[in-house]
C-alpha cells in the first residue's frame, strides 16, 4: 500500500478512535455523501509527499489537510473541533504498516466563513516525517 494511504489511514484511525472528538463530530470522511448535513464532520483533504532517500533508506516528508465543517454561529464550535483534532495528532507518531512515522506536527491552522454565508470551515495543515520499513 502507498506511503500515502498509510498516512490517511493512520490519521482516520486516530481521528474515528478519539471518543471526544467523535462525541462532537458527525463523522470523518474522505468523501462526503451527497446531500450530506450532519454538521459539524470531519474531511481528510489534500497530501503532499516528498521522498528523500538516504544510504540506508527511502523517507518522505508529509504535508496533510484536515478541514472541519460547521454551521454553528460563530467559529467557537469548528475552533473547538480543531483543538481536539490537535490533541489527537500532533506530537503523536501513528503507527502505520511498512512505515514508521518519525513525527507529526500542525503547522498551520484556520478558520473561514464559505461562500454560502453559513458553512464555517477550518483548515488545519499537519507536517510529517516518515521512514520506509525494511
Amino acid at each position: 500500500m502507498s506511503v500515502s494511504n498509510q498516512l490517511q489511514g493512520a490519521i482516520y484511525t486516530a481521528l474515528t478512535s478519539d471518543t471526544e472528538l467523535m462525541a462532537d463530530i458527525s463523522g470523518v470522511f474522505d468523501a462526503v455523501p451527497d446531500n450530506y448535513d450532519q454538521f459539524p464532520y470531519v474531511t481528510i483533504g489534500e497530501d503532499v509527499l516528498t521522498e528523500w532517500d538516504t544510504d540506508n533508506g527511502t523517507g518522505y516528508t508529509a504535508s496533510i489537510t484536515i478541514h472541519t465543517w460547521s454551521r454553528a454561529t460563530g467559529r467557537k464550535e469548528a475552533k473547538g473541533i480543531q483543538g481536539l483534532i490537535y490533541d489527537t495528532l500532533h506530537n503523536t507518531p501513528l503507527p502505520m504498516t511498512g512505515y514508521t512515522m518519525i513525527l507529526i506536527k500542525q503547522e498551520s491552522e484556520n478558520t473561514l466563513l464559505d461562500p454560502d454565508g453559513k458553512t464555517r470551515h477550518g483548515v488545519q495543515t499537519f507536517n510529517s516525517i516518515i521512514t520506509r520499513n525494511n
